[in-house]
């Protein structure tokens, strides 16, 4: 196969393990011409980045704060993407219509195969942490999964438009509670926390139940001190790496148009992070 480019945008960036997943791909698959880069890139910069690449550019992996401008230099945007709000991936044409850019959204897939890889098949009670860009695509798993009105706790009911917008485009009716972290988290199945590194803390005195499976999509440092509780009180627990690793595959799958490489993938990701703590 011809040689092709991919690559990593987003701000801050220079701690992206995305190379490391799609260069244990691109080895494990033979494509020995396949290049992955990371560039730091904002909001601002990105039409002009992506107005500039050339042929051999066969997709871009888009971190924050880029996932919901990449639907604006889309020429084409997946269904689950517009229904989300938001796209991880840029996939670019091939042949005579290399120019032709389609927004993807793999968090979803990704957040599902975590999901499902810790045992979870079918969910009627879940709880979303957080109203941003994660927790819309993490609606959408939700939706995958069985759940039709999860509950989602936020600080501010107010600033929950984008979410609930995504929701209604879902077909979903998530029940929105205010006043984190100063409430009780309700009954639930499955806990996903989208919040940043650290906000999550503040709840480790009111995790769910032991037979709760809580996702934590923070995966520096791990175990974060929300997911230590939760293992403590007897939950299964579910970290940030998994949901990396499965929306990588998807993206693998997208640009070269062959099936990921799941576990030569999972070895290169697992072997960076113990290098990165030895």
């Amino acid at each position: 196969m011809a040689a092709r480019r991919a690559a990593v945008l987003g701000s801050p960036i220079e701690h992206s393990l995305s190379p490391v997943l799609h260069g244990a791909a691109y080895a494990a698959l033979g494509l020995h011409g396949w290049r992955y880069d990371r560039f730091e890139c904002d909001e601002a910069g990105l039409p002009g980045f992506v107005s500039g690449l050339g042929p051999e550019w066969a997709g871009l992996s888009l971190t924050m704060p880029l996932k919901r401008v990449a639907l604006t230099v889309a020429d084409e945007v997946s269904p689950l993407a517009t229904a989300v709000g938001a796209a991880n991936t840029l996939v670019l044409g091939q042949g005579s219509d290399r120019r032709r850019r389609r927004a993807e959204n793999t968090d979803v897939a990704g957040i599902t195969a975590a999901l499902r890889e810790a045992g979870v098949r079918r969910v009627e009670r879940a709880v979303i942490l957080g109203a941003g860009g994660t927790a819309q695509a993490a609606l959408a798993a939700l939706r995958e999964l069985g759940v039709t009105a999860p509950a989602v706790v936020v600080r501010d009911p107010g600033r929950t438009g984008d979410l609930r917008a995504a929701a209604d485009r879902l077909g979903m009716q998530p029940i929105v509670i205010g006043g984190y972290p100063a409430v009780a988290l309700p009954d639930a199945e499955v806990v996903i926390s989208t919040l940043p590194p650290g906000a999550a803390d503040a709840m480790t005195d009111h995790l769910m139940a032991p037979r709760a499976v809580v996702l934590d999509v923070v995966y520096a440092p791990w175990p974060t001190r929300f997911a230590a509780a939760a293992m403590a009180a007897g939950c299964g627990i579910v970290s940030g790496l998994a949901v990396l690793l499965h929306q990588a595959v998807a993206q693998v799958e997208l640009m070269t148009g062959r099936p990921g490489p799941v576990e030569p993938m999972r070895e290169a990701l697992h072997a960076a992070v113990r290098a990165r703590t030895a």
